[in-house]
C-alpha cells in the first residue's frame, strides 16, 4: 500500500498544468541531436528539418521552466500574448521549425512570466551561451559510443559546466538530448536530481548529420 501511495504521489508531482507563470526555479536547457529525431519520427512526418539540405545537428528542443524540488510548470496561466507567426518562424534556425517553437511556447514558454519575445530571445541567448561540440558535426557515419562520451564532450567545451550540470538522454538506444541546467540569468547551476538521469547505454548509436 505504501508503495501505491508514493508511486501515485510521484506521478501527480511530475509536473502541474496551469500553474501561474514565472514561478520555478531554473531552466533545462534541452538540446535535441536532430539525426536521432529524425530517425525516430521527423522522416514519418515529412518534417522540413530532416531535408538534407537542412544541416541540422543539436537544435534547441527547448527551454523549461523548473522546479528545484522536483517537476516542473506546464500550460501556465498568463496575462502575455501568444506569438506572432512570424515570431516562431525566426525561431526556425535553432529549433528545426516553427511549429516545435509553438508548441514549446505553449507549454512551456508560457510558464517563465516573460513575453514571447522575451521568451525566445532569452531561449536563444541560452541556446548561443553553449558550444555544441564541433567533433559530432564531423561524423560521416553512424558509431555506437557510450553516453558519457557525448557528456565529456560538452563538458570539455564548456569548462563553466560540471557533471552535476549536464546530463545526456537516449531513446530507442539511439543519443536523443543532451540537457543543461541554467539559472534564470542563464549561468549554468546544478541540476535537481529528477532532471540527472543520464543514460547508461555503452553502445548508443549516433547517427551522422545528413
Amino acid at each position: 500500500m505504501r508503495f501505491l501511495i508514493a508511486l501515485l504521489l510521484s506521478a501527480t508531482m511530475a509536473h502541474a498544468d496551469g500553474e501561474q507563470a514565472g514561478d520555478f526555479d531554473y531552466y533545462v536547457l534541452s538540446l535535441s541531436w536532430s539525426p536521432t529525431w529524425c530517425a525516430l519520427e521527423g522522416d514519418a512526418r515529412n518534417s522540413p528539418q530532416c531535408d538534407a539540405e537542412a544541416d541540422f545537428g543539436w537544435v534547441m528542443h527547448g527551454l523549461w521552466p523548473q522546479y528545484a524540488d522536483g517537476g516542473w510548470p506546464a500550460y501556465c496561466r498568463t496575462i502575455e500574448r501568444d506569438p506572432p507567426r512570424w515570431l516562431t518562424e525566426d525561431m526556425a534556425d535553432i529549433m528545426g521549425t516553427s511549429g516545435l517553437a509553438w508548441y514549446q511556447w505553449k507549454k512551456h514558454g508560457r510558464c517563465a512570466g516573460l513575453s514571447a519575445e522575451d521568451y525566445y530571445d532569452t531561449a536563444r541567448k541560452a541556446f548561443d551561451a553553449v558550444t555544441r561540440p564541433e567533433v559530432f558535426r564531423k561524423l560521416d557515419r553512424a558509431v555506437k559510443l557510450p553516453a558519457s562520451v557525448v557528456e565529456q564532450a560538452f563538458l570539455q567545451d564548456n569548462p563553466a559546466l560540471s557533471p552535476d550540470m549536464v546530463t545526456i538522454t537516449c531513446k530507442a538506444d539511439r543519443i536523443q538530448e543532451t540537457r543543461i541546467c541554467l539559472s534564470k540569468d542563464l549561468d549554468p547551476v546544478t541540476c535537481g536530481a529528477d532532471v540527472v538521469r543520464d543514460c547508461r547505454l555503452d553502445d548508443a548509436l549516433f547517427d551522422p548529420i545528413r
